[in-house]
């Protein structure tokens, strides 16, 4: 692919032309010249469009399909081209399939199924087989194959002694193990936060006790064992801090927040909308202020969309009885970018990939191309036309935005919305 974008104003701190507002020349898929004019040399394809700004591609560090097992939700084929669309050019894809992925044969299957698309898929493997809790499954295979990570989506490990062995057995191929932050029996049959809300609601409460049990041994399994640990989408204050205080000490450790966690409280579900129904759940407005102040200084590491397409089927039913889950990719940027500067949005969207190891592609001459392409200054608000994914369970729907996604090159590929 060879491509002239014109005007662009570069968002990249590890960038020469951070700042700045340059021509890009991308021929064959590598940056071969920037400058401040560059005169079309082939007659390639011109890109020109209104505030464009670029950054390295986006990464999201949790992400669902539904291919194979459940296709009617999201297909890996859609599911890539709504996380293009939605500027990212990376996706670490969680194993809540079925048949769960928790094998060499099960990695190598998504691999293969994204092979030649413009958005790189990095699977998780699950961390115990069948994502059942009981015995490890084969992490070290599954490395082998293009596994980044190891977790059994929204399934907390109830057993300490098989985290403790997870961390250990890891930690000799470098593997990152993941923990769903949530003390199940402490947690009980609760719905939405354990607060005012609920009480008024009369839905049962998940309080933020659940999860900052959870993340605390969780850190003294950690610290016992030397491993590598990520703790995905925290909700809590107390979360922050207990992570704020394992990085002081030095514990290898990292976690991310879900991007509706940060923009969104619980004072919202008096509607009983089930598209609110996520996990961990929504809570407080003082919750998401640490949360925003814990990404500020750097307490926590990434954000993510955790982007879980459900169908109507499992949405459109009694809030106690839908599923968790919302999509997310295509309200990502746009939603981040209401709450943090632009310069932190980019960050946060783009830091996480060294954690999972992938390789930031710095926008420099001579190297790849894999870029975002967004302007982020228009406002709107949310609505069915901004959605891509075959499930429409958006919880940010009627919510106002800020900021607009063009598309992405990578992979020698360009994708815009048109």
């Amino acid at each position: 692919m060879n491509l002239l974008i014109k005007s662009t104003t570069v968002i990249d701190s590890k960038s020469n032309f951070h700042n700045q507002t340059v021509d890009i020349l991308i021929e064959k898929g590598v940056i071969t010249k920037i400058s401040k004019r560059i005169t079309n040399p082939k007659n390639y394809k011109t890109l020109s469009l209104k505030n464009l700004h670029v950054s390295q591609g986006w990464f999201d560090s949790s992400v669902s399909f539904g291919e194979p097992g459940y296709e009617e939700r999201e297909t890996i084929a859609n599911g890539l081209r709504t996380a293009a669309l939605s500027g990212f050019t990376h996706v670490a894809l969680n194993p809540n399939t079925n048949p769960v992925i928790d094998s060499n044969a099960d990695v190598t299957f998504l691999k293969s199924k994204s092979s030649k698309t413009p958005v790189s898929l990095h699977p998780v493997g699950a961390l115990t087989k069948n994502a059942e809790g009981s015995e490890l499954a084969e992490l070290y295979d599954m490395q082998s194959a293009g596994a980044v990570a190891f977790q059994d989506y929204q399934k907390p490990i109830q057993n300490p002694n098989l985290l403790k062995i997870a961390l250990q057995y890891a930690s000799g191929f470098n593997g990152l193990v993941c923990s769903f932050p949530q003390e199940s029996k402490i947690s009980g049959n609760g719905v939405i936060n354990e607060q005012v809300t609920s009480t008024s609601l009369g839905l049962k409460g998940n309080p933020n006790l659940a999860e900052e049990l959870q993340v605390a041994r969780d850190l003294c399994l950690l610290e016992y064992t030397e491993g590598k640990l990520h703790i995905p989408t925290i909700s809590t204050a107390k979360s922050v801090e207990l992570i704020k205080d394992a990085k002081k000490r030095k514990l290898n450790v990292s976690c991310s927040v879900a991007v509706h966690n940060l923009v969104l409280n619980d004072s919202l579900l008096s509607t009983f909308n089930t598209n609110l129904k996520v996990l961990p759940p929504l809570r407080t407005q003082e919750d998401c202020e640490a949360l925003i102040d814990g990404l500020k200084d750097g307490t926590i590491d990434m954000v993510t969309s955790d982007h879980n397409p459900i169908d109507i089927e499992h949405k459109k039913v009694e809030f106690d009885h839908a599923k968790y889950g919302t999509i997310g990719l295509e309200s990502a940027f746009v939603a981040l970018n209401t709450v943090l500067t632009l310069k932190k949005t980019i960050e946060v969207l783009t830091k996480g990939k060294s954690r999972f190891g992938i390789e930031d592609a710095v926008i420099a001459e001579g190297t790849r191309a894999d870029l975002s392409l967004f302007n982020p200054n228009s406002t709107t608000i949310f609505t069915k036309d901004n959605i891509h994914s075959t499930s429409k369970n958006a919880i940010f729907l009627g919510h106002e935005i800020k900021g607009e996604v063009y598309g992405i090159v990578a992979n020698n590929q360009l994708v815009l919305n048109q």
